[in-house]
Protein backbone atom coordinates (compact mmCIF):
# COMPACT_ATOMS: atom_id res chain seq x y z
CA UNK A 1 0.00 0.00 0.00
CA UNK A 2 3.05 2.31 0.64
CA UNK A 3 4.24 1.96 -2.96
CA UNK A 4 0.78 2.87 -4.20
CA UNK A 5 0.06 5.70 -2.48
CA UNK A 6 4.04 7.28 -3.46
CA UNK A 7 3.12 6.38 -6.86
CA UNK A 8 -0.82 7.83 -6.56
CA UNK A 9 1.40 11.22 -4.77
CA UNK A 10 3.95 11.37 -8.11
CA UNK A 11 1.46 10.97 -10.12
CA UNK A 12 -0.34 13.87 -8.66
CA UNK A 13 2.52 16.12 -8.73
CA UNK A 14 3.34 15.54 -12.39
CA UNK A 15 -0.01 16.02 -13.44
CA UNK A 16 -0.16 19.04 -11.35
CA UNK A 17 2.79 20.58 -12.93
CA UNK A 18 1.85 19.40 -16.59
CA UNK A 19 -1.20 21.13 -16.63
CA UNK A 20 0.30 24.65 -15.59
CA UNK A 21 3.12 23.76 -18.06
CA UNK A 22 0.41 23.60 -20.77
CA UNK A 23 -1.72 26.39 -19.61
CA UNK A 24 1.16 28.72 -19.26
CA UNK A 25 1.86 27.80 -22.98
CA UNK A 26 -1.66 28.62 -23.97
CA UNK A 27 -1.96 31.65 -22.03
CA UNK A 28 1.14 32.91 -24.03
CA UNK A 29 0.05 31.52 -27.50
CA UNK A 30 -3.55 33.32 -27.03
CA UNK A 31 -5.11 35.72 -24.67
CA UNK A 32 -4.97 34.77 -21.24
CA UNK A 33 -8.23 35.93 -19.81
CA UNK A 34 -9.29 32.82 -22.00
CA UNK A 35 -6.68 30.47 -20.51
CA UNK A 36 -6.60 31.45 -17.02
CA UNK A 37 -9.34 29.67 -15.87
CA UNK A 38 -7.77 26.15 -16.72
CA UNK A 39 -5.20 26.95 -13.41
CA UNK A 40 -8.02 25.66 -11.27
CA UNK A 41 -7.06 21.86 -12.69
CA UNK A 42 -3.65 22.55 -11.70
CA UNK A 43 -4.75 23.78 -8.37
CA UNK A 44 -6.66 21.26 -7.68
CA UNK A 45 -3.88 18.34 -8.58
CA UNK A 46 -1.41 20.08 -6.69
CA UNK A 47 -3.79 20.16 -3.45
CA UNK A 48 -4.51 16.50 -3.77
CA UNK A 49 -0.67 15.60 -3.99
CA UNK A 50 -0.72 18.02 -0.36
CA UNK A 51 -3.34 16.15 1.09
CA UNK A 52 -2.47 12.76 0.41
CA UNK A 53 0.96 13.15 1.08
CA UNK A 54 -0.25 14.98 4.87
CA UNK A 55 -1.97 11.69 4.76
CA UNK A 56 0.23 9.33 4.51
CA UNK A 57 2.72 11.04 6.27
CA UNK A 58 -0.38 11.28 9.28
CA UNK A 59 -0.90 7.45 8.88
CA UNK A 60 2.84 6.71 9.07
CA UNK A 61 3.22 8.34 12.23
CA UNK A 62 0.19 6.73 13.82
CA UNK A 63 1.20 3.46 12.43
CA UNK A 64 4.89 3.74 14.42
CA UNK A 65 2.50 4.92 17.06
CA UNK A 66 0.55 1.84 17.12
CA UNK A 67 4.23 -0.72 16.84
CA UNK A 68 5.40 0.85 20.01
CA UNK A 69 2.08 0.25 21.64
CA UNK A 70 2.36 -3.14 20.74
CA UNK A 71 6.00 -3.40 21.83
CA UNK A 72 5.03 -2.63 25.35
Amino acid sequence: MKTYNRIMELFWLSVGIIVIIMVTIMCLKESFSSWAVYYVFALMALGTYFMRRFMRKRMEKHQAFLESQKQK
